[in-house]
């Protein structure tokens, strides 16, 4: 219906000219004294002229319409199977379309070029800067003053930034791959909390590993990360504090009774450079840990979710069930 009342606001003009012509033959019969009957018929032929020439313009106007319509949502692929022109005012139109969608491919092509120059030079960076920062982990091993060990704990910040860089990279490449095959929980999280057991001391953050016989289907080397991402919060954000990491049927917990996060800032968490209240008091978060997280996940086949109270700490639940995969 509404096909047909734009075809009417197109051709109105169009059937009143004709009425209009109509009329006039009629009036000029009529004056030069033909019978009624004659004008009348004169008028049945008009009428019968322009119901047929409505008839099929609005049938092809259907079918143009419909054949836009069908091509809407694949612009891309269809663009050159335009129907042919009803006249030179639509293939000035098309030419137009044609000419603004090739200027369009080009400027994506060249903002995609521009994209991965940048991704292969930060790609380059992330993985030179890891060997001056390995080559300050060996100047300071031994140094136990507080200023060896503080300059330690920045260095380990340094490299923890570094490395969640490099990992933002290869999430966001075409060439990401993934490994999935069974893996242990217990081996990932010990490596996880071997890592950040010097964060843990200087943080004076108590951590309760609890022993788990879990197998998982994933990517141990995300999986990883996604634990060191989580570990890493709990401990910024519970000095003093403790940490648990836990099991409940095919899920892991890690919780902290930490600052936890405000009511407000809880849906937004996940988002790519939301920071919240604790992040700005912090001064140090990026707003790029959480989102990873659930990116990962997201494309692991897990699940994650943050359940916390202000002031009565936060914990990160990671849903590892992968009932839909089989090992090769």
């Amino acid at each position: 219906m509404r096909v047909f009342f734009g075809w009417c606001r197109q051709r109105v003009w169009v059937a009143l000219l004709l009425g209009l012509w109509a009329a006039v033959f009629a009036v000029v019969l009529f004056l030069y004294g033909s019978p009624v009957e004659a004008v009348g018929y004169a008028l049945l032929l008009c009428l019968a002229a322009l119901v047929l020439w409505a008839s099929v313009d609005l049938l092809f106007y259907i079918r143009r319409t419909r054949t836009l319509q069908a091509m809407a949502g694949q612009a891309e692929l269809t663009l050159s199977s335009l129907p042919d022109p009803a006249g030179p005012l639509e293939a000035a139109y098309q030419a137009l379309v044609l000419e603004l969608e090739e200027k369009r491919r080009q400027a994506v092509s060249d903002a995609d070029g521009k994209q991965r120059e940048a991704m292969d030079y930060y790609t380059l960076w992330a993985h030179q800067i890891k060997t001056p920062i390995a080559a300050m982990g060996l100047l300071l091993q031994g140094d136990e003053t507080d200023r060896g060990r503080e300059l330690a704990s920045e260095l380990f910040r340094v490299e923890q930034y570094t490395d969640l860089v490099l990992s933002y990279l290869r999430l966001g490449s075409d060439a990401t791959d993934y490994v999935i095959r069974s893996c242990s929980l217990m081996k990932i999280l010990r490596q996880a909390a071997r890592r950040y057991a010097g964060l843990f001391i200087r943080s004076r953050v108590s951590l309760d590993l609890r022993e788990t016989d879990l197998t998982v289907l994933t990517d141990e080397k995300w999986l990883h990360l996604v634990v060191e991402q989580v570990l890493s919060n709990a401990v910024k954000y519970a000095p003093g504090g403790r940490v648990t990491v836990y099991t409940r049927g095919q899920n892991l917990v890690i919780a902290d009774d930490g600052v936890g996060i405000s009511r407000e800032d809880l849906p937004r968490v996940f988002d790519k450079s939301f920071t919240g209240g604790n992040g700005r008091l912090e001064g140090r978060s990026t707003g790029i840990g959480l989102y990873l997280c659930r990116e990962i996940c997201r494309r692991l086949g897990h699940t994650i979710t943050i359940d916390s109270e202000p002031g009565r700490g936060t914990r990160v639940t990671i849903g590892l069930a992968r009932p839909y995969l089989e090992v090769e």
